[in-house]
């Protein structure tokens, strides 16, 4: 990071600066089989994809408050820094039903459908496939994103003095998102360019540091685990060593 970034968007602009050809995400569903690495050029990409898509298409401005409800995934850090890169609250797990619009996987179309506002709908299915039948009132992500633009610009500055983050009954502003992250990296041991496996969930903030902005803060990786438990005996230790990982946490 950079001594005037101020937002995880921030964060990701020097990590694209720097180095957008290492890794950032390498995403691990042990219930499906799924591997996916993402470099921070690609991550990039696709945030600025989803910012193009929550600005223009869902209308969002600064200020706004999305609600969040996906698990630990890629795509969920591409969701959360998208809404930093707009200047919307991201709450994580929060109620629809006092949000502007939502995200929602899979599992939680139901109680997505109490939002007033926009919905969209991820089938978190490998590849970023879309659902093979789309749910009715959604926009469905996999079909809206690809064509969005590659590049993106706010209509607005994002203030970082705003509330960027909400999870777990705590609320962050951009500013004290990136110093808690900072401190984070430090308390995990992590140094420039580490490489952090984390298979917490994303319900909390330990999960989300751990998981995303901790790694982003001090230009090193993380590799995101969901459903580690269903992995078979040895297989964590192998993990380990093939992805070169110098920190873990559960």
């Amino acid at each position: 990071m950079n001594a005037t970034d101020r937002t995880p968007a921030d964060l990701l602009r020097s990590a694209l600066a720097a180095d957008p050809g290492r890794p950032l995400v390498t995403f691990y569903d042990d219930a499906t089989g799924e591997r996916v690495e993402l470099s921070v050029a690609t991550f990039a990409n696709w945030v600025a994809k989803t910012a193009n898509l929550l600005q223009g298409d869902l209308a969002a401005e600064p200020g706004d408050r999305l609600a969040l409800l996906l698990p630990a995934h890629w795509q969920t850090a591409v969701w959360l820094l998208a809404c930093s890169s707009v200047g919307v609250l991201a709450d994580v797990g929060g109620d629809p039903a006092d949000a502007d619009l939502v995200v929602s996987g899979p599992d939680t179309l139901e109680s997505a459908r109490a939002c007033s506002g926009e919905r969209v709908a991820l089938a978190l299915r490998p590849l970023g496939g879309r659902f093979p039948q789309p749910p009715s009132g959604f926009l469905d992500y996999a079909v809206e994103v690809p064509g969005q633009g590659d590049r993106f610009a706010p209509y607005a500055p994002v203030d970082p003095g705003a509330p960027a983050l909400a999870v777990g009954g705590t609320e962050l502003t951009g500013t004290e998102l990136v110093a808690r992250a900072v401190a984070d990296a430090r308390d995990l041991g992590l140094a420039s360019g580490a490489r952090l496996l984390s298979s917490r969930p994303y319900d909390t903030w330990d999960g989300l540091s751990a998981g995303l902005y901790a790694p982003l803060a001090t230009g090193g990786s993380v590799v995101l685990c969901r459903n580690l438990d269903q992995l078979g005996a040895g297989g964590l230790e192998k993990r380990v060593e093939s992805e070169r990982v110098d920190v873990g946490v559960h």
